[in-house]
């Protein structure tokens, strides 16, 4: 067991106490704390027989019991079907491997939208890229304003006509 698995102790009167937080907790409670990613283990507090997978499907039933958006029928209909040990894990690995695309999708999304959201968060850095790439585009353009007027001065010096140098009278000899 992970050291920083959170124990559980489930009694016959169906209470729950966690025993890291000394407390109390209800299914409500048990469901946040896997939510946010803690490694939880429920046990019969009598017997120590290990409940979590039970415990996390009362959860879910919980949960189907507010909202119709649960698991579909037909999917509940052949979990129940399943009930030879191969079909079992048959359908068992199919929907971790299904779980596990979907997450692999989900934190692919959440990835993308916190770089969309830190380009968003950062407005200064934006500006103080572009303002540095102004500045070195300014150089560019005196540079490029220099070699204009170097041109315009070899153009008006070709079209001036060039001065002839006085000839020299010959003397006959």
């Amino acid at each position: 067991m992970n050291p920083e698995t959170i124990v559980i102790k489930k009694y016959g009167n169906r209470r729950m106490y966690d025993t890291s937080g000394s407390r109390y907790v209800n299914l409500d409670d048990l469901a946040a704390l896997v939510r946010e990613g803690k490694d939880v283990k429920v046990v019969d507090a009598k017997t120590g027989k290990d409940l979590t997978r039970v415990t996390l499907t009362q959860i879910i039933t919980e949960d189907a019991k507010d909202r119709p958006t649960g698991l579909p029928l037909e999917l509940l209909r052949q979990l129940v079907v399943a009930s030879d040990q191969a079909r079992q894990e048959f359908v068992m690995w199919y929907l971790k491997s299904a779980f596990d695309t979907y997450q692999t999708v989900q934190d692919a999304v959440q990835h993308r939208l916190s770089a969309v959201q830190s380009a968003i968060a950062s407005p200064v850095e934006s500006v103080k890229r572009f303002l540095g790439a102004s500045e070195t585009a300014g150089g560019a353009a005196e540079e490029v304003d220099s070699l204009r007027k170097r041109i315009a001065e070899l153009e008006a010096n070709q079209k001036k006509p060039a001065r002839r140098k006085p000839r020299l009278k010959r003397k006959k000899a």
